[in-house]
């Protein structure tokens, strides 16, 4: 019998990525709404009785109000906003991260899928932290650029429009929302420095992390990351390359891991590419869904 999946929020950019690798496929049927309904407690909470997951695709506020709404029925719920990523009760959706992820998620009922720029950073952080080749409490900076379609309608209409700059950073204030999450999921108790910034380009991700060698060589960092992710299915570790492009990975689920630099200038910067709108959002969602489902983990993919 198909799985039922209900998509609250599927007219949003993730939500409608998420539906299309999701309408082909035979072994799911997609529970929908009238459309006039689409902000309908009463709406969301009948086809969330209908589903056997629901992915949230909506901001943070809607998206407590879908699981308080779920609370007392049997439904099982993937989170891709930012609500959820620290909070207790909740799989944190990583595969690659850890095991115990790997282990918990397929039975989990809540599972919050992570953020884009937090799945870059955490991709090359989290493995290197726990090994020690990292300190916790190291003075860290992760620089990032993402296209356009991170930022949602609004930024995506600048941008179309020809209204915004070719380029900019933002969020310098250091009160992003994705630093609890890195921290949290990497094991930093040293606040990093993260600057982020948008290109005129609809999507795609590079992920930042310069680093001091101190006394660490690069293969040591390298084979770190080559052994942690040994035998992923849509992470892995490239040799350094003269450009590194963050549209390179654009319509897949793949996350690239690369270290550059050189020992004997002692610095080094690791990089993470990733499509924000694959690997950063849906692509992740329809990843742990086919895990919590029993289908195959690349279905859709």
């Amino acid at each position: 019998m198909p799985a039922r999946v209900f998509i609250d929020g599927e007219v949003g950019t993730t939500g409608l990525q998420i539906r299309d690798r999701l309408a082909p496929r035979k072994d799911i049927d997609l529970v929908q709404i009238d459309p006039a309904r689409r902000k309908d407690p009463d709406a969301r909470r009948e086809a969330m009785a209908q589903a056997d997951v629901a992915i949230l695709c909506l901001p943070d506020a809607a998206a407590r109000e879908a699981v308080a709404l779920a609370a007392d029925l049997p439904v099982r719920i993937i989170d891709a906003s930012t609500a959820h990523r620290v909070a207790d009760g909740w799989v944190y959706g990583f595969l690659e991260l850890d095991a115990e992820i790997r282990s918990a998620l397929p039975r989990a009922r809540l599972v919050a899928n992570p953020g884009c720029y937090a799945t870059g950073a955490i991709a090359l952080l989290a493995p290197l932290v726990t090994a020690g080749v990292i300190g916790a409490d190291e003075r860290l900076t992760i620089n990032a650029v993402s296209g356009y379609s991170g930022g949602g309608k609004e930024l995506i209409a600048e941008f179309e429009t020809g209204d915004a700059p070719d380029f900019f950073a933002y969020a310098l204030g250091q009160s992003h929302k994705h630093l609890p999450e890195v921290m949290g999921r990497a094991g930093l108790t040293a606040r990093p420095v993260f600057a982020p910034a948008v290109g005129r380009f609809a999507q795609g991700m590079a992920v930042q992390v310069p680093l001091h060698l101190n006394g660490r060589r690069l293969s040591q960092l390298r084979d770190t990351l080559a052994a942690h992710y040994d035998g992923a299915r849509f992470v892995r570790v490239v040799p350094p390359a003269p450009r590194v492009s963050p549209t390179a990975l654009n319509d897949t689920n793949l996350m690239e891991l690369s270290v550059h630099g050189s020992d004997d200038s002692g610095c080094a910067v690791l990089v993470a590419v990733l499509d924000n709108l694959g690997k950063g959002a849906s692509g992740a969602a329809v990843q742990n869904l086919n895990l919590m489902i029993g289908a195959e983990e690349d279905a859709g993919l």
